[in-house]
C-alpha cells in the first residue's frame, strides 16, 4: 500500500506543480498580479522536491531570469509608454509609486485606477493642459496592455519550459 502511494505521488506531483503554474498563469490577467513569481516558486518547488537534476537546474535559472523580466515588465512599460507620450519623470514614478501603495493596501484593481489618476493629476497641474495630460495617461496604459502581453507571454514560456524538465526527461 505504501509503495503505491509513494509511486502515485511521484507521479501526481508534477501534475500539482503544472496545475499551480497555470492558476498563477490564467492569474495574470488581473494586473498586479504576482503570477510569473507563482509559476516560478512552483518550479522552485519542484526542484527542491526533486533535487534540481542538471538539465533541471539550467531551465530554472532561466525560469528565474523570464520571472524577474515579468516582475519588471509593467514599470518598464507603463513608464516607458508614459515618458514617449510626453509625461515627466517625477510624475511618472509618483503615479507608479501610488500604483503600488494602493495595491498593497486596497485591491490590484485600486492600483490600475490610482496610478493613472495620478499620472494625469501631476502632468495636468505640471502642463496646465488636460489634452497632454490625457494623452501621456493614454500612453501609461498602452504600456500596461504591453506589459500584460509581454507577462503573458513570458509566463506561457516559463511553463513550457518547466513542462520540458518534469515531463520530457522520461
Amino acid at each position: 500500500m505504501l509503495d503505491f502511494l509513494t509511486e502515485f505521488l511521484g507521479v501526481a506531483f508534477p501534475w500539482v506543480i503544472l496545475t499551480i503554474m497555470f492558476v498563477g498563469w490564467l492569474g495574470l490577467i488581473v494586473p498586479i498580479f504576482p503570477g510569473n513569481v507563482i509559476i516560478w516558486g512552483a518550479a522552485a518547488t519542484y526542484g527542491l522536491v526533486t533535487d534540481f537534476d542538471s538539465p533541471g537546474l539550467w531551465l530554472f535559472v532561466f525560469i528565474t531570469v523570464l520571472m524577474l523580466i515579468g516582475v519588471a515588465a509593467d514599470n518598464v512599460f507603463m513608464g516607458a509608454k508614459a515618458r514617449v507620450a510626453g509625461a515627466s519623470w517625477p510624475a511618472i514614478i509618483l503615479a507608479l509609486v501610488a500604483g503600488i501603495i494602493a495595491s498593497i493596501f486596497f485591491t490590484p484593481l485600486a492600483g490600475l485606477v490610482v496610478a493613472p489618476v495620478t499620472l494625469y493629476i501631476t502632468e495636468y497641474i505640471r502642463l496646465r493642459d488636460a489634452e497632454k495630460a490625457i494623452h501621456a495617461t493614454r500612453g501609461m496604459m498602452l504600456g500596461c496592455g504591453w506589459a500584460f502581453v509581454v507577462r503573458f507571454g513570458l509566463g506561457a514560456f516559463q511553463i513550457g519550459l518547466f513542462a520540458f524538465w518534469a515531463f520530457g526527461n522520461g
